[in-house]
């Protein structure tokens, strides 16, 4: 799922209604057992995409003859939205979004039915299923209303052969390390690099605040749900930590001037693809997109720093993923798990499901299945998201509205704009709660 979470909506466009979809535990008297057809909505639309998806309601029907799925790709979170609210012949059973910002729409308005009780009558254990990060990006105040399909996991890209002509031997594992190897492949010219060691700022390619702020394990919300933005030091020493970075490798200005003048995220000219920025800090999707280009250098692939005094955790990451999840206003609730619990708990389907999509597998027996096919360097994403200590960001009532508040002042913060860290922390925090109790 390339470019999420920034790259997809951070939230949905109105809240749902529990009057609008129904009761969370309606239309789950159904007997699964018999002749029936689910709709299915899901939102990826490149053609080996939707054909993987595809193949995998293929295996699905294989194992159910009695339930046929009638299959509807390209679908946004507003469409779905839509259709959650309305209900009716039309809309979805079952529903995939890339967005786990919408995890907490989702549960909060019962516009996805628990599944908390399908798990429990199927005998799955989710603890035991699902890596930590994703089992938490699936609920919502005790509101199971979503489980993962596939996952991303973001870790650190780096160019070996400018390491080499750097005097490099290994890839940084501190954030202080980090700052000195990032400093060492910068070659100043001029106005501007004729080699950047990194790009740090947060209008660049996935160095989003969330992204950064994984590798501190952050506690987003205290225990009344309220912002920890202004009391956790972890985001005092991320926010500081990367605008060191900025400082440290030119300034903000002439790194918004270069960055200005490189290629985008998505085509061949991504600048970690030619040569221009020797680290990157991306997504398991990177690896395959930038061997298409045939770069003139080795590609190496290692988790991102941690900090120093975080280094035993060395090997985490920031995870997120696409979700599934069963219409409140679905007549076919039982048939819809079926569906559901195949795609995501089987083994082999979710295996066979990340061959295709080249995402990570999101159940740890698939994580560690002989079947899984990938490049050797895949696999540090897949240590990444099956390790206790990687992280995710909580659902919210109003989606990431939170996280594009605290990204702006990052973007405040990195440009000189705001010059008071604490102070700009704590009304950041004030902002989210203001903006978390208007959406209740």
């Amino acid at each position: 799922m390339p470019g999420m979470p920034r790259k997809a909506a951070l939230a949905l466009a109105a809240s749902l209604a529990t009057a609008c979809t129904g009761r969370p535990d309606s239309g789950a008297n159904d007997d699964a057992s018999k002749e029936t057809t689910l709709t299915f909505w899901h939102a990826w639309s490149a053609p080996s995409e939707v054909k993987a998806v595809r193949d995998l309601v293929a295996g699905f029907e294989k194992a159910h003859p009695h339930i046929r799925v009638d299959v509807v790709g390209n679908m946004t979170d507003d469409k779905i939205n839509q259709a959650l609210r309305a209900g009716g012949g039309k809309a979805p059973d079952v529903i995939s979004s890339f967005t786990t910002n919408s995890v907490g729409k989702f549960c909060s308005s019962g516009a996805l039915v628990d599944l908390d009780p399908f798990f429990e009558k199927s005998g799955v254990d989710p603890a035991k299923t699902f890596p930590k990060a994703m089992n938490e990006y699936t609920r919502f105040e005790g509101n199971r209303c979503a489980v993962p399909l596939l996952g991303d996991a973001y870790g650190l890209y780096y160019n070996k052969t400018a390491f080499e002509k750097a005097g490099v031997t290994a890839p940084p594992k501190t954030w202080s390390q980090f700052e000195r190897v990032a400093k060492k492949l910068t070659i100043h010219q001029g106005d501007t690099f004729e080699q950047l060691g990194f790009m740090p700022n947060y209008h660049g390619w996935e160095t989003t605040t969330e992204h950064y702020l994984g590798q501190f394990s952050p506690t987003y919300f205290d225990k009344d749900g309220k912002s920890n933005v202004g009391k956790d030091p972890a985001f005092e020493k991320a926010f500081r930590m990367q605008k060191r970075l900025v400082d440290t490798l030119g300034g903000y200005r002439k790194l918004e001037t270069y960055r200005s003048g490189l290629g985008d995220e998505w085509g061949p000219k991504h600048p970690f693809h030619t040569g221009q920025v020797a680290m990157q800090l991306d997504g398991e999707w990177r690896l395959g997109m930038a061997l298409a280009t045939k770069p003139e250098f080795e590609i190496g692939v290692a988790p991102l720093p941690v900090p120093d005094d975080q280094a035993d955790q060395y090997g985490k990451g920031y995870i997120t993923g696409t979700i599934a999840g069963i219409a409140a206003t679905s007549e076919k609730q039982n048939a819809a798990w079926e569906l559901v619990k195949y795609m995501t708990t089987d083994t082999d389907a979710v295996v066979n499901f990340s061959n295709a999509i080249h995402n990570v597998p999101s159940t740890l027996q698939a994580l560690k299945s002989p079947k899984l096919k990938y490049d050797p360097r895949f696999k540090t994403f897949l240590e990444i998201a099956a390790n206790p200590n990687s992280t995710t960001a909580p659902a919210s009532v109003n989606g990431g509205v939170y996280l594009t508040t605290i990204q702006q002042f990052g973007y405040d913060y990195e440009s000189g704009k705001a010059t008071d860290l604490k102070a700009g922390l704590r009304r950041t925090a004030e902002q989210i709660d203001t903006d978390i109790a208007q959406a209740k």
